[in-house]
């Protein structure tokens, strides 16, 4: 038996919807995944609902941008209560802050010549917490580039043109938000952020675990990760960090979290939450 924790949706940056991911991980035999949408839980009630229908578990999950001493990294809440109303002002105050972005972003091609509209984003986006995946979907259907890498490379990646600095929470409250919310609070892909030196402060505030098992994790990588986690006492979990079909791979299921694991993190949080 295994999981998949790491599950973006179309109210995100994913391109599926629930009842897709769902039946998906029916078919490939999951017994239980997480959608872990960037700064929103929009898309939890309807997952719940998909995956009661496909006989998995379901774990409730958001994906937060967090900062700590200048360095980015991810935070993924797991098990929280998605109607805890501090959790849901917060989240609502990030989605202002995206939808902002998206708004400079699109400036920022105006005064390239690039005509692209912010509504457009939006309308494409139909979700409250757009991102940049978002402006070049909406940049290739205008015909403004051929593709989403040329979308990034010209224009959105970092220091290009029309890039604009995310949003980041400090790590403490992050971490703190989470808790809050009757969740726990992992480290998302520490392979591919490579601050590790960060792991000691953020188990001081409080971090639960470690996301061990990524797509883009190697199987030495995933190893170091193990013995970390054991090494802090953290709890261990991983995911495909599948996005869907507009970033092509990793798709769901391209990494399976043993059951085990999932057990142990199911036991550590609330009762009345240890599923969705």
């Amino acid at each position: 038996m295994f999981a998949d924790l790491h599950l973006h949706t179309l109210f995100s940056d994913g391109t599926y919807t629930p009842d897709e991911l769902a039946g998906h991980a029916r078919r490939l035999g999951l017994a239980a995944v997480a959608i872990t949408d960037h700064d929103s839980m929009e898309g939890c009630d309807w997952m719940a609902s998909a995956c009661a229908q496909n006989g998995l578990e379901f774990v409730p999950g958001v994906e937060l941008t967090a900062e700590l001493d200048g360095y980015e990294l991810h935070l993924l809440g797991y098990f929280l209560d998605r109607h805890h109303p501090r959790l849901v002002r917060e989240l609502a105050r990030f989605q202002v802050v995206r939808q902002n972005r998206i708004r400079e972003m699109v400036a920022r091609l105006n005064q390239l010549q690039i005509p692209l509209q912010a509504d457009a984003v939006f309308a494409l986006a139909n979700c409250h917490a757009p991102g940049r995946p978002h402006v070049a979907r909406a940049l290739v259907q205008a015909g403004f580039v051929s593709c989403l890498d040329e979308a990034f490379d010209r224009f959105l990646k970092k220091h290009r043109p029309a890039w604009v600095p995310k949003f980041k929470l400090p790590a403490a409250d992050a971490v703190t938000l989470v808790h809050e919310a009757g969740g726990l609070a992992v480290m998302a892909h520490p392979g591919i952020n490579h601050i590790d030196h960060l792991i000691p402060p953020l188990v001081e505030a409080g971090l639960d675990g470690l996301e061990c098992f990524h797509a883009k994790h190697s199987t030495a990588t995933t190893e170091y990760y193990l013995l970390l986690a054991d090494a802090h006492r953290l709890l261990v979990t991983g995911g495909s960090d599948c996005h869907g079909l507009s970033k092509g791979k990793p798709l769901i299921g391209t990494v399976k979290l043993p059951y085990d694991y999932f057990a142990r993190l199911k036991a550590a949080a609330p009762p009345a939450r240890s599923t969705g």
